[in-house]
């Protein structure tokens, strides 16, 4: 009974089995033939045709394959050629871009025939490039200008400018297709950042992970005169900023600028100067400042600086108009600072209720030793009013005071000399100024510069020498 069913199948559907076997011969020569087509290339010795090559990477990636070690064939996971230790030289700029290994991706039937050699994507893989501020720029605009497929991954870019470091750039990573579209990442400061740009380059989000600062750009339609402007906003950790900008390549504006935290709120307006050299104009409004903000600063670590000192010019104006119920001593605040080649000159004025204070001076901060020199007085039509403010108390009402003082003060010894001193109608003499360089290094100065601001100092000080 078995047989006669087993028969009828056959009878049945012989061709169908005789097909089925037939693939089988159809696959196998199939599959060998693909593992053939994959694997000859490795016999290949692809140097005779690096013209062909060469040629192709100058026309569609704008970039010269000035010299490299070898050339090899990888069939897995998909076909492609490894350039190892290339030199580049990008046209944009003549910049040298030295990569370990550039991938190269042609079509399959460019490893046989090289009629009409395509490359569909290529890879730069442990690259190395050295920019200035200028060459930034042009890398950028390298980049953006590409329209053929290509990735980096983990490029080095170290940031230069007149032979001086400025900023190192690991293990970038970047594309122009794919699911990481404009998504560029990698290590700045040893930490991670990541930076996604918009299809239409308008847009930029910014962030660097483990510090809370995340920073978004929207750029404007780039003007006929080459100027770039748009709006950033940025948060860091607790505060708050945002502000237009205007760049074009000899400086950049910055204006409607605004800061808030709980601590410090200010508005500014700068004009930034990066060529021919570095300067600074700003104009900064202070709105509110916790004074503790001021105790925090590391004058030693500053001044440790030099290099970064002697480079920076600038001409900067702080004001602070106090609000009504602001806890803050002083009601309204100008400082005028400028700065060049490592000298400022700074001159100060300041109200505390209607008693008027203004302060002048210099100070060289490129020396071992920096000296503060400073001309300072005080104008007051009721001194009772004025000592109040120090929690002081005084008898006499609508009492002229007239304090002028010159000297210097060396900001880092803890010392300070007191050249002249005039109170009203009295001079100081000798002894009176040794006196009062004794007891304002005692009480005042007994810690460092910054604690000469401390209130509490202050009226000791006064008590002491009244």
């Amino acid at each position: 009974m078995l047989n006669k069913f087993y028969k009828s199948i056959h009878n049945k559907y012989l061709t169908l089995f005789k097909f089925i076997f037939f693939l089988r011969y159809l696959f196998g020569i199939f599959f060998t033939s693909a593992v053939l087509f994959l694997f000859i290339p490795h016999f290949f010795d692809f140097k005779k045709k690096d013209e062909i090559i060469k040629n192709y990477l100058f026309e569609r990636y704008d970039f010269k394959l000035k010299k490299y070690e070898s050339i090899k064939y990888y069939s897995l996971p998909i076909p492609n050629l490894e350039v190892q230790n290339a030199d580049l030289i990008l046209s944009e700029d003549s910049r040298q871009l030295i990569v370990k290994n550039l991938r190269i991706y042609p079509k399959l039937i460019n490893f046989y025939n090289y009629n009409d050699f395509k490359i569909n994507k290529i890879f730069f893989n442990n690259g190395k490039i050295l920019l200035d501020d200028n060459g930034l720029k042009n890398f950028i605009n390298y980049i953006y200008s590409l329209k053929s497929k290509f990735v980096f991954k983990n490029l080095d870019i170290k940031l230069n400018k007149k032979n001086s470091h400025l900023i190192r750039l690991k293990g970038v990573n970047f594309s122009n297709y794919g699911y990481n579209k404009n998504i560029i990442n990698g290590v700045i400061f040893d930490k991670k950042f990541k930076i996604s740009i918009s299809d239409n380059y308008k847009k930029i989000n910014f962030k660097l992970f483990k510090t809370g600062i995340v920073a978004d750009i929207i750029l404007n339609e780039i003007e006929k005169n080459s100027v770039i402007s748009g709006f950033f906003k940025i948060k860091l950790l607790n505060s708050n900023l945002k502000s237009n900008f205007d760049y074009d390549d000899k400086k950049i504006k910055i204006y409607n600028f605004y800061f808030r935290n709980s601590d410090l709120s200010f508005n500014n307006k700068s004009i930034i100067t990066h060529q021919p050299f570095f300067n600074l104009n700003a104009l900064f409004e202070i709105e509110n400042i916790n004074i503790k903000l001021l105790k925090a600063i590391n004058i030693n670590k500053i001044l440790n600086l030099k290099d970064l000192i002697k480079n920076i010019n600038t001409k900067s104006e702080i004001n602070l108009k106090s609000k009504k119920f602001n806890p803050n001593l002083i009601d309204k605040f100008n400082l005028n600072i400028n700065l060049a080649y490592g000298t400022l000159v700074y001159s100060k004025k300041f109200f505390i209720s209607d008693n008027y204070f203004e302060c002048s001076g210099n100070i060289n901060l490129l020396k071992e030793f920096p000296i503060l020199y400073f001309n300072c007085s005080i104008l007051s039509n009721d001194k009772k009013k004025l000592l109040k403010e120090f929690s002081i108390k005084y008898k006499n009402k609508n009492e002229l005071f007239k304090l002028n003082v010159e000297g210097n003060i060396n900001i880092l010894n803890n010392k300070i000399n007191f050249n002249n001193i005039i109170m009203n109608e009295y001079q100081a003499s000798k002894e009176d100024k040794d006196y009062f360089k004794q007891s304002f290094e005692t009480i005042i100065f007994n810690k460092d510069f910054l604690n000469i601001f401390d209130i509490k100092k202050i009226k000791e000080f006064i008590l002491e020498i009244s």
